[in-house]
């Protein structure tokens, strides 16, 4: 019997939401401060997925530097930007309905649509009075759209964290909610909070409202009410949550299950996309929220997730579907093509052309500016998530600073205030040295220095568990060690906090100070390491 492994997308990819438009499956998952956002997934049979795009990929989509315009604040903060969306399609459109989050209690929803899923996306269509975060889509077969999310009741809260999923028709000439609004329910759990994540289903003539509530951590758990009228009144599942890990203990493999979404096969199975988390060298997951796959089976009306466990595992039989497998990508970017491959990243929305990859043909040039990786701003800074537990990290770079001030090389991110960076800089009276710094809830310590000759370096980073290795060479190969073993638990959300995984990437700064020097990369190499 042929099986496949959990996580489907190993990494930082959270809040997955699928459809399937004949033989093909279709998914999108939330991307918070990084550009560009919204990365899309294409797949034949659920278990092997090839990005196609992103939903956000334009700096006229988007701004996740200066939102002032849309929310009226400065900046995406850590964990901010894009949070949860839904992909939905209906007569010829794909729509993706998402919320853009600034501050705290900061947020708008907003509709992107698209012919073709990779692209492009249209430009937002904001909406008006749609209070809460993880908007979701109904196309009825009566011909009328629904639109489901969460706020607080309107009658308040009757405890913190208190929410509800709410109706509400839209109309998809104007692009704006109409009509009145209904309160749906407001979980199964009694005080449970933070109702989310609704997605709303008409099966069998019934139907389905799926949710989240108890928080996307480790009491995450999906439940499910149904109702034979749209607007209610829904009936719980008495045997809700269909889906929680938060009963099996901190040290079990899988944890914080939630936040859900169901597709049918053309074959009839269903089955269910869901985030959970990975925790490795105790409660720590480097790698963030992960998409997991689980089966389903209906019984008696109602939706059995991972039938006879009723947890997701990390390996399943496979969907009764043809294997469709994609062409692997390259561990090692030499980059030669005219635009950055899909796996890359920014932090925010980039305002200047800070990278090149025509100036010197066959290298990413990053230009050195005042903006810092320790800011919540748009960096020199270009980055991949970090997907497995064991990997290695390589890079070849052309850099010789000019000043004390000025930095580049490779980095390891959870956010501005949490992260490790292994740069290339110049020491007063000194010369070029390599210097590893750990940022620490915004406290910096040097953890090793040494001299090295400017111009071509070579930077490797070795991780087994939460052990993080770090290297330095002049000549290819020829390693030497900077700091073994450093304790990379900074970099994961329980002690960073947030929603985001951990990046790998190329960064330079001139660190506050105008620069007209650059950091030339001639290839980055990533790969997971068998331990």
């Amino acid at each position: 019997m042929k099986t496949f492994q959990n996580p489907i997308l190993p990494g930082f990819y959270p809040d997955p939401s699928i459809c399937r438009v004949g033989e093909d499956y279709y998914l999108v998952t939330s991307s918070f401060e990084y550009f560009p956002g919204l990365p899309i997934f294409h797949s034949r049979d659920l278990v092997h997925w090839q990005q196609i795009g992103h939903v956000m990929d334009r700096p006229s989509q988007l701004n996740l530097d200066d939102v002032w315009s849309v929310l009226g604040t400065e900046g995406v903060r850590p964990t901010g930007g894009l949070y949860a969306p839904t992909l939905r399609y209906h007569q010829g459109t794909f729509y993706v309905i998402n919320t853009l989050v600034g501050g705290p209690g900061i947020h708008k929803n907003f509709i992107v649509t698209a012919a073709n899923p990779a692209g492009p996306w249209s430009d937002p269509f904001w909406l008006a009075d749609a209070p809460g975060i993880d908007p979701s889509l109904l196309f009825n077969e009566d011909g009328r759209v629904w639109y489901t999310g969460n706020r607080v009741p309107p009658a308040g809260e009757q405890f913190t964290g208190h929410r509800e999923i709410w109706l509400q028709e839209l109309n998809l000439e104007t692009m704006q909610l109409t009509g009145p609004t209904y309160s749906l329910w407001d979980g199964a759990l009694k005080g449970g909070v933070h109702a989310e994540a609704p997605h709303l289903y008409k099966i069998n003539g019934m139907y389905y409202l799926l949710i989240a509530e108890g928080g996307t951590h480790h009491g995450h758990a999906v439940t499910i009410a149904r109702s034979q009228n749209i607007t209610g009144p829904y009936e719980a599942n008495p045997r809700n949550p269909i889906l929680t890990h938060r009963h099996l203990g901190l040290d079990y493999p899988i944890v914080g299950t939630g936040h859900a979404d169901l597709v049918e096969t053309q074959n009839g199975e269903w089955w269910l996309v869901a985030l959970a988390m990975r925790p490795y060298d105790g409660y720590f997951y480097n790698l963030g929220r992960e998409t997991f796959l689980a089966p389903v089976r209906w019984e008696e009306g109602w939706p059995i997730v991972s039938p006879g466990t009723g947890r997701i595992e990390s390996e399943y039989p496979v969907p009764n579907l043809p294997e469709h497998r994609w062409p692997t990508q390259p561990i090692c970017d030499n980059f030669e093509t005219p635009t950055l491959n899909m796996c890359w990243n920014f932090m925010r929305t980039p305002h200047d052309d800070f990278y090149s990859l025509t100036e010197r043909p066959g290298y990413l040039r990053l230009r050195l500016r005042p903006q810092k990786l320790a800011e919540q701003t748009n960096p020199s800074f270009v980055g991949r998530r970090q997907q497995h537990i064991n990997f290695a990290a390589r890079v070849a770079m052309d850099f010789s600073p000019q000043s004390v001030d000025e930095c580049a090389g490779l980095v390891l991110l959870q956010n501005s205030d949490f992260h490790f960076r292994f740069v290339v800089t110049q020491a007063k009276g000194q010369g070029a040295i390599v210097r590893l710094i750990k940022r620490d809830n915004g406290t910096e310590s040097i953890l090793a220095e040494q001299p090295i000759t400017a111009g071509r370096v070579y930077f490797k980073v070795e991780a087994v568990g939460q052990a993080y290795n770090f290297y330095i060479a002049a000549v290819s190969e020829a390693w030497q060690t900077v700091a073994q073993a450093v304790d990379g638990r900074i970099l994961s959300t329980p002690v960073a906090g947030g929603f985001v995984g951990a990046y790998i990437g190329m960064y330079a700064s001139s660190n506050g100070h105008p620069s007209q020097n650059v950091a030339d990369f001639d290839w980055f190499e990533y790969a997971p390491c068998f331990v």
